[in-house]
């Protein structure tokens, strides 16, 4: 996935969820970065999200955009809608996220987890492709 299709999904699942702001907690929150990301970063196909206002709503993004739906045969990437107890972030994580917004995403937000967040999310999870991420990223834990 990259920045342009993720906007892509943060457009579709706010019309989907009636919901401004999408939360990204996933390894595609990295697009919203201003640096130059890792190749690794481009890998996924799919983003994790949720309203921010309804995660409720994550159920039926799932559902229009998600795996093996129609928008994944038409454009090669989805959406898995989660909730907001998916991801472990770190204390004040929704303070320190990077917004995404442009014509792109419709005049909806993406409410991306810090890259500085994500990494101690990765390692939360402890599983070795979050661990692989974060070495392509340069973040490591001895």
């Amino acid at each position: 996935m990259n920045r342009t299709q993720l906007e892509h999904i943060i457009r579709a699942a706010s019309q989907i969820s009636g919901d401004a702001e999408i939360v990204i907690v996933g390894s595609q929150a990295i697009h919203a970065q201003p640096t130059k990301l890792p190749p690794i970063a481009f890998q996924s196909d799919e983003a994790d999200v949720y309203p921010r206002n309804h995660p409720e709503r994550a159920e039926e993004i799932d559902a229009a955009i998600g795996e093996l739906s129609p928008f994944h045969d038409a454009y090669g990437y989805y959406c898995h809608g989660v909730g907001p107890t998916t991801a472990i972030l770190p204390n004040g994580w929704d303070k320190r996220v990077v917004r995404l917004s442009n014509a792109n995403t419709g005049g909806a937000t993406g409410l991306c987890v810090d890259v500085h967040d994500l990494a101690l999310s990765k390692y939360a999870a402890g599983r070795e492709k979050d661990i692989a991420f974060n070495r392509e990223l340069g973040v490591t834990v001895s």
